[in-house]
């Protein structure tokens, strides 16, 4: 598909948008896909899977696979939104509601930033002093995470889009690989596993299955970071409704493969030792160290496959909200809208976004990130049964009149049901943060 360049681009961004669209294969076509799935999964959602699994075991696996088709229809309506109208999702909400709307937004999206900021640094920090060990285990985390997010800034700055979608690409396949063959050697009971796919239940669990059913379909594929979907098909010059179908594909494929990283993560949750009161990435390490005890065969192969695995998804995180959030604040900012969106090359606002973004969550390091931590699952909560909204009530304005904008029935119905799940579990993590 030939791209269409705005003559109106400087020419750097002209460049970008040319090589974007003489680039072919399979990185074409499934790019923006990889960097969803690389940037959603990180440490949390790896930790939540292997507590789900703990608590629940191999019976909640269908809830992984619904939780990834309700992520694929929110980022199909992005897509579908943008290129039948050639604007942000964000900038058509900010255009039909109050100017109150975009600075409460914007100070939700700098809590946001803040607390994951500090929370993928500090994750860096801990499955790098894992592999890597620099003194004692705190120093090497603050040193290692630091030195993570220095090393992110530098290759988003002056690797491109090229260099990120690649590292990108390395990351995910080193995930993808390490899970699976790290389930499949804990030698689960397939046929259980099969039930679970197929055979929809919550178990009671003391009263916490739905709280913990819930937390998991949340957790598979990210929250705000589904945002930037729209920046990184623009970069693979996909501009109108011509590119849907590629999109569609390449959201498949990307929540295939978190599906599958979810439903990896629940075998290994319910085939060792885990302790609920770990989190994050203080829990992935451990299960390392377990794999290495518990597995009948192939322990210590295991434990470092998933070390390294682990580091993969926690810094291709890192390297994806790093490269594309500052770019998001950068175009919600006052005045910037379809001048911002329409360009392709960073803007001054980008680099100081990226620097602060890479350098203020850094006071984290060294303390307790219990809080922190409980504010990011809050935030990331909260963005989803807004993200539902916003594409349900989208059709109703002029613009989406003026582009034939539309959900068919079938989405329609898909969003509500993400509004009403999404919302409850909003509502629990609120209750968690304020009782």
């Amino acid at each position: 598909m030939q791209s269409e360049v705005d003559p109106h681009q400087p020419p750097s961004a002209k460049a970008d948008s040319q090589a974007s669209s003489a680039e072919t294969g399979w990185l074409q076509v499934l790019g923006p896909g990889i960097l969803v799935a690389a940037t959603g999964v990180g440490a949390g959602d790896l930790a939540g899977g292997a507590l789900a699994g703990a608590l629940l075991k191999v019976t909640v696996l269908w809830v992984v696979l619904v939780g990834a088709l309700l992520k694929y229809v929110l980022c199909e309506g992005l897509a579908r939104w943008q290129l039948s109208t050639r604007t942000s999702l964000t900038d058509g909400v900010f255009r039909s509601t109050p100017a109150i709307v975009r600075y409460l937004f914007l100070a939700y999206l700098a809590v946001w930033s803040f607390c994951i900021g500090g929370m993928l640094m500090s994750a860096c920090g801990e499955c790098a002093q894992a592999i890597l060990p620099i003194g004692e285990p705190a120093f090497g985390r603050i040193v290692h995470g630091c030195l993570h997010s220095v090393a992110a800034i530098v290759l988003v700055r002056l690797g491109g889009f090229w260099l990120f979608e690649r590292l990108m690409a390395v990351c995910i396949g080193l995930m993808f690989v390490t899970v699976l063959v790290v389930a499949m050697l804990s030698a689960p009971e397939w046929l259980d596993v099969i039930r679970g796919l197929l055979i929809p239940k919550i178990p009671h669990a003391d009263g916490k299955g739905v709280a913990w059913t819930l937390t998991l379909m949340a957790g598979v594929g990210g929250t705000v970071t589904m945002l930037c979907y729209g920046n990184w098909i623009r970069e693979k010059g996909r501009l109108d409704a011509a590119s849907l179908k590629a999109c569609r594909i390449d959201l498949a494929a990307g929540y295939l493969m978190t599906a599958m990283f979810g439903i990896g993560m629940v075998i290994l949750g319910s085939r060792l030792p885990v302790d609920p009161s770990l989190k994050g990435a203080n829990l992935i390490t451990r299960l390392a160290d377990d794999m290495q005890n518990s597995l009948p065969t192939f322990g210590v192969f295991a434990g470092w496959m998933f070390r390294f695995g682990a580091w993969g998804a926690v810094f291709s995180s890192l390297l994806g909200v790093w490269q594309s959030v500052p770019a998001l604040i950068a175009q919600m900012l006052p005045g910037q809208g379809d001048a911002k969106f329409d360009s392709l090359s960073p803007g001054r606002t980008y680099f100081v976004v990226l620097i602060l973004l890479g350098t203020v969550p850094a006071l984290c390091l060294p303390y307790s990130l219990a809080y922190v931590q409980k504010t990011a699952g809050v935030t990331g909560a909260l963005f989803l049964p807004m993200f539902a909204l916003s594409l349900l009530v989208l059709p109703a304005t002029n613009l989406a009149r003026q582009s034939g904008f539309r959900n068919g029935r079938g989405s329609a119905l898909i969003l509500i049901l993400t509004l009403g799940l999404f919302g409850v579990l909003a509502v629990q993590k609120l209750s968690t943060l304020f009782p």
